[in-house]
C-alpha cells in the first residue's frame, strides 16, 4: 500500500509518552466515579503536541439571564448530567425550553491559545438540555449568556507547524446562499451536495455557517429543501457544546428528510474514541508502545467534562451507526487524510460493515487500533499525495476526495512556532485544494481561530 510521503515520518503509532496521564486524569472524571466515563479520543499526534489545559475550578451554581422572547417551556436535563436540585422533569422534544437555573462554571482566567485568542461563545440559558426552542435561533445550546460552560477547558493545537508554499487554496464567495426551496421528496431529482468540515463543539459557528448557505433559517429549521448535506466528523471536544452539536445534525436529519433531502455524516477520529472512552473509561488497551487508557487519551486531546456529563445513549448509538467513507456524485468523502481506509475492505461497504462489526464487538484493543489508523494525517500531501490519493479513489471509485481531520492552516504553514509567535491567528477563507487538484481538505482550523466551512461542491479550481 502506498502512503502518502511523509506521512509516516510525521503520523506515527503514540507511545507511552503520548498517552501519559497528567495529575487531573489519574481518577474518574468528575461525575462519573461509579461508571465508566467517556475519555475523549486521543488524535495521534505528531511530534510536537501539547496536554489539553488544566479544567476550570468548580463553579458555584448560578441563575442565568431568562430568554427575551421564548414563552417559557420546561425540558428535562439529560440522563447523563445530574440535575439542579430544584430542576422538575418536564417532556422532552425538539422545542423544548427551560427557565430553571442551571449551574455555570466562570470564565477560565484568560487562557491563551497560541494561535491567538478565543472566546468561547456566548449561549443563551436552558438548564441541562442540549435542544431548546428553535425560537432562539440557537438549536442545541444549553449556556447561559456570557458564561463558560461548566468543565469547559480551551486547549491548544496538537500538530505540527508544516511550512509549505506550493500549495493552492481555493476561496469560496463569502455571500449568503439562497435557501432552496423544499421540493418534494421524488420526482425531482437530488438537491445541490454541501459539505462541513470539522465542528469541534463550536456551535454558534456551525449555526451561522449553516445559515450563510442558505441551509437553515433564522430559527435553525431545515430550509433547503432536497439539498444534501454531509458533515465530515469530530463533532465534540475543544469547543464548548459538542453535545449540541450533535443534537443539531440528528434533528437536521429528520427535518431535511421529511424536506425531500438529506443531512448525513461521517465518523471521525473524535466519535471512535468518545465512543470507547464511555465504554472502555481507564481500562488499558495497548498503544503499540506500551499501554494506555481511552479516558487520559480523550482529557489530552479536549475532552470537555460537560459533553461527558450530558452524553445519552442515543448520542451513542448515533455516532456507532456512522459509515467511515461514502461516495457521492463524483466525489469520496472521507473524515482523515489517510489511506488506512484501505486496510479495512477493497469496497466502501466492506470499509463502513468492518467498522461497524468492530465496534459491536466491544474490544477495548480493537476499537483502539480503528482510532489509531483514522488519526494518520498528512498523506496527500507532498510528493507521493497523489499517489496516495489515486490508491484511494481507484479502489473505492470517485474523481476527488474530500476530507477534514487535518486543519488548513497547517497545511497552509499559516502558523507560528508552539511558542505562540503569531497571535493574530490564521486566515482561512475557504477549503484547500492540493495534490494536483485530487484533494479538498475541508478542516478550517476553527478550534484555533480559523474559519468552521460549510461549502457547495463540486468545487471550481
Amino acid at each position: 500500500m502506498t502512503q502518502g510521503a511523509g506521512q509516516e515520518p510525521v503520523v506515527r503509532t503514540a507511545t507511552l509518552r503520548d498517552f501519559r496521564v497528567p495529575p487531573y486524569a489519574r481518577v474518574p472524571v468528575q461525575g462519573h466515579a461509579t461508571e465508566p466515563t467517556a475519555a475523549e479520543p486521543l488524535p495521534v499526534s505528531p511530534p510536537a503536541e501539547n496536554p489539553a489545559a488544566p479544567a476550570p475550578p468548580q463553579a458555584a451554581p448560578a441563575t442565568p439571564p431568562p430568554a427575551p422572547s421564548a414563552p417559557p417551556r420546561t425540558a428535562p436535563a439529560p440522563a447523563a448530567a445530574p440535575a439542579p436540585p430544584q430542576a422538575a422533569p418536564a417532556p422532552t422534544g425538539p422545542s423544548a425550553v427551560s427557565t430553571t437555573p442551571t449551574p455555570t462554571a466562570p470564565m477560565p482566567a484568560d487562557p491563551t491559545l497560541h494561535l491567538g485568542r478565543r472566546a468561547a461563545p456566548a449561549y443563551p440559558a436552558a438548564a441541562g438540555s442540549s435542544i431548546v426552542s428553535v425560537a432562539t435561533g440557537h438549536p442545541g445550546n444549553a449556556y447561559p449568556e456570557g458564561a463558560m460552560p461548566d468543565g469547559y477547558t480551551p486547549t491548544e493545537r496538537d500538530l505540527p507547524v508544516i511550512k509549505r508554499g506550493d500549495t493552492v487554496q481555493v476561496p469560496v464567495a463569502t455571500e449568503p446562499a439562497t435557501a432552496a426551496e423544499p421540493a418534494p421528496a421524488s420526482g425531482e431529482g437530488p438537491g445541490p451536495l454541501y459539505v462541513v468540515g470539522d465542528v469541534h463543539g463550536y456551535l454558534d459557528e456551525l449555526v451561522a455557517a449553516l445559515r450563510a448557505q442558505g441551509l437553515i433559517d433564522e430559527n435553525g429549521g431545515w430550509a433547503a429543501g432536497n439539498a444534501r448535506l454531509w458533515f465530515l466528523g469530530d463533532f465534540t471536544d475543544r469547543g464548548p457544546d459538542g453535545i449540541g452539536v450533535i443534537d443539531l445534525v440528528m434533528r437536521l436529519s429528520a427535518e431535511a428528510a421529511a424536506a425531500g433531502g438529506y443531512c448525513k455524516a461521517l465518523m471521525g477520529n473524535h466519535e471512535l474514541l468518545l465512543i470507547g472512552a464511555k465504554r472502555f473509561g481507564d481500562t488499558p488497551v495497548n498503544s503499540g508502545a506500551g499501554t494506555a487508557t481511552f479516558q487520559a487519551a480523550w482529557l489530552l486531546n479536549g475532552g470537555q467534562k460537560h459533553d461527558m456529563d450530558r452524553l445519552q445513549d442515543v448520542h451513542l448509538q448515533w455516532m456507532s451507526r456512522l459509515d467511515a467513507v461514502v461516495r457521492e456524485d463524483d466525489h469520496l468523502l472521507l473524515h482523515s487524510d489517510t489511506t488506512a481506509y484501505l486496510e479495512y475492505g477493497e469496497t466502501i461497504e466492506d470499509v463502513n460493515d468492518t467498522v461497524h462489526e468492530i465496534l459491536n464487538r466491544n474490544d477495548a484493543d480493537e476499537v483502539w487500533d480503528v482510532f489509531r489508523k483514522f488519526t494518520k494525517r498528512f498523506a496527500f500531501r507532498d510528493e507521493g499525495g497523489p499517489q496516495a490519493v489515486q490508491e484511494l479513489l481507484s479502489t473505492y471509485g470517485g474523481h476527488r476526495i474530500v476530507h477534514g481531520h487535518s486543519p488548513i492552516p497547517y497545511l497552509l504553514g499559516q502558523v507560528g512556532t508552539e511558542e505562540g509567535e503569531d497571535s493574530a491567528g490564521p486566515v482561512v477563507d475557504g477549503p484547500h485544494v492540493y495534490a494536483d487538484g485530487l484533494a479538498i481538505a475541508m478542516d478550517g482550523g476553527v478550534t484555533m481561530a480559523g474559519k468552521l466551512l460549510v461549502v457547495q461542491l463540486p468545487l471550481d479550481r
